[in-house]
């Protein structure tokens, strides 16, 4: 019997090393066929534009007066040149069929919007470069074979890059590989102005593109184009579309350094989405309290205005008030205010701003700001509270402690019946941080839950 066991557990070893086998051999095949694909589209796609604009009567150029003193390193060649080999080796590197199809997507998309932009706002790099000599002159002979002084903005090369870069620190475990990949990236990012290849408007709006793709198709899957129904918010929607016009506009007009006034626009135009399509998955929080560093730099004009507004409007208000039996109501936490209060949980609702560094229980319920509490939110924030709470001193937050963060400790009042009614809770709330604002729309749907609350609790006591 016992050899009859081994027999058929040999064969089962056998078989499942055969599957892996084939599974891996049609990966290889898959990312074959997925560089071939994205190869042919780059070449055909870059070239086809290089024609359209050369054959242009007027293009013309943007740049700033002191990109004249940018000096030529004909050695950044090979660093410039080096991304072709990242491109291929990242897709042949990709360890499973998801993170494979994550990169691709986002070298896509990649490829998508800057040939747009390229046939949209066509541009020429104006430096005239000199005549160079010895072996890296023939690096520069054979790019410029192709890659004619046009396709400027944005920088495909830098917008590739952000995605690469992203790629291979993931893949890197090393803490001395990631330096050396950081160092490298970072002669690749130099090298498109050395070489004179490109202007530096082209560079950061290479990066925002980058980091806009990895925006686009984020790692956790839950990319914002499948996001799930979500109560549209038309008002704000069309408040940040009027900033956002207003910040490109203004851009357009001022020039020079105004151009900087883009990235604001950017912004303002993605948080212009959330309200209308995303939700607070659009602002892509961690579960850490956090944001990925390519979110971070889309939305950091954003950020900065939404920090800075919560604390002018807090400047007369404590930090935090404490409630009672445990629970605290406050802005979105500082690593300062975590420590003075000795906090030893979160329950965070600002999809809109990171918390300070925090090492305790953290949840997070992500509601975007100037928008109400839904039932279900409701529900799932007294839960957490009165869970968390029992743990120690809990800290409710949002971005200013006045209206999200304070819906759902009323809720936690409701639900643990601390508070009679919902007249009583608000009471509560208020007496303890007299700045809340409870809007009627939010204080109905309070009521419409406790009231469903409250049935189903004495439904259950008739049983």
């Amino acid at each position: 019997m016992g050899y009859f066991y081994g027999i058929t557990g040999a064969k089962n070893q056998i078989v499942v090393g055969n599957m892996q086998k084939l599974k891996f051999e049609r990966l290889i095949y898959y990312k074959l066929i997925l560089l071939a694909g994205l190869s042919i589209l780059f070449f055909t796609s870059y070239n086809l534009t290089n024609w359209y604009t050369a054959n242009l009567s007027d293009v013309g150029s943007l740049f700033f007066s002191w990109e004249s003193l940018i000096p030529l390193w004909p050695w950044t060649i090979v660093p410039y040149w080096s991304i072709d080999l990242m491109y291929g080796l990242a897709i042949l590197l990709a360890t499973s069929k998801q993170s494979l199809k994550i990169l691709c997507l986002r070298l896509f998309s990649a490829q998508i919007i800057c040939i747009t932009c390229f046939l949209i706002f066509p541009l020429k790099f104006s430096f005239e470069r000199p005549n160079l000599d010895g072996f890296l002159s023939l690096w520069f002979d054979v790019l410029m074979g192709f890659d004619k002084p046009f396709n400027q903005a944005p920088s495909l090369h830098i917008t590739l890059l952000v995605i690469l870069w992203q790629f291979y620190n993931c893949y890197f475990q090393s803490k001395f590989n990631q330096l050396l990949l950081h160092v490298w990236c970072f002669l690749i990012a130099l090298s498109v102005l050395t070489t004179w290849q490109h202007h530096f408007f082209d560079v950061p709006t290479g990066l925002w593109a980058g980091c806009f793709c990895i925006w686009l198709w984020p790692e956790n899957r839950m990319t914002p184009l499948k996001s799930k129904s979500y109560a549209k918010q038309y008002t704000w929607s069309g408040i940040y579309f009027l900033l956002f016009l207003l910040s490109l506009s203004l851009s357009i007009y001022i020039g020079g350094i105004g151009l900087w006034l883009l990235w604001l626009a950017g912004a303002f135009v993605l948080v212009s989405a959330n309200y209308l399509l995303f939700g607070a998955t659009g602002f892509q929080k961690q579960a850490n309290g956090h944001f990925p560093f390519a979110i971070t730099i889309l939305y950091l004009p954003y950020f900065a205005i939404m920090w800075l507004n919560s604390r002018l409007w807090t400047l007369k208000n404590k930090p935090a008030d404490f409630i009672m039996d445990n629970v605290y109501l406050g802005r979105i936490a500082s690593h300062n205010t975590l420590q003075t209060k000795r906090i030893v949980s979160i329950v965070d609702f600002c999809a809109e701003l990171p918390i300070g560094q925090f090492n305790g229980y953290y949840s997070l319920i992500p509601v975007l700001d100037m928008t109400p509490l839904s039932i279900k939110q409701c529900q799932l924030a007294a839960e957490t509270i009165d869970q968390f709470q029992k743990q120690g001193s809990v800290l409710v937050c949002c971005a200013l402690g006045y209206s999200r963060s304070a819906t759902a400790v009323i809720a936690w009042l409701l639900l643990t019946k601390r508070a009679a009614n919902v007249e009583d809770a608000i009471t509560k709330v208020k007496t303890a941080r007299c700045s809340v604002v409870i809007s009627s729309k939010q204080k109905a749907l309070l009521i419409n839950w406790f009231n469903r609350i409250s049935k189903e609790n004495s439904d259950g006591k008739c049983k």
